[in-house]
């Protein structure tokens, strides 16, 4: 019985380093669909693209990052899962916790473009002048302030994503440890 239970926690620890890897790839799919649309020419300008389906682009670009910024998530919060649970967290725990990372992630890049904006808005000079290749239409300026600061804000959000998702963790394993121990 306990070389099964063993076999489970390892398979379990497995598909919560999986999910969080394809994860990644599911948020810079999802944030560059939108991105994409948003403002071709901030890709066209910052990545130096010429060609004619840059939304696809922006999207297989988003999906690649996403997955490299997944791996490197996906070594903390299943090194955290399994430190913390002792190997004995369930998926439905990890996965619980990993959709309030996601939320973070989601709301950091929704923040950091809406800052991005009220820049480009209050100060279209200092915009202009300090960020690469921005339009001077200020329709366009906008669209690119969005795409550019939903960026910064999407990886501020995965920085924070890492520290906060072992402080969720062990919160949340410690609430669910504290339920179910026997009284006395």
């Amino acid at each position: 019985m306990t070389q099964k239970n063993n076999q489970s926690n390892l398979l379990t620890i497995i598909y919560v380093g999986i999910s969080c890897i394809f994860l990644g790839g599911f948020i810079g799919a999802v944030t560059n669909i939108i991105n994409g649309a948003v403002s071709p020419t901030y890709f066209r300008n910052v990545m130096g693209w010429d060609f004619y389906e840059i939304w696809l682009a922006s999207i297989a670009q988003g999906i690649f990052e996403g997955l490299i910024y997944g791996v490197i998530f996906s070594i903390i919060f299943t090194s955290a899962f399994s430190l913390i649970t002792k190997n004995t967290g369930t998926y439905k725990f990890a996965f619980n916790q990993l959709l309030k990372i996601i939320l973070l992630v989601i709301l950091c890049w929704i923040i950091g473009g809406i800052i991005a904006i009220l820049l480009a808005t209050l100060s279209p000079d200092f915009y202009q002048s300090n960020f690469y290749n921005v339009p001077t239409d200020k329709t366009e300026m906008l669209k690119y302030a969005w795409v550019g600061g939903s960026i910064w804000g999407g990886m501020i959000g995965g920085i924070l994503s890492a520290f906060f998702s072992v402080i969720l963790l062990k919160n949340n394993w410690n609430g669910k440890a504290s339920r179910i121990k026997p009284n006395g």
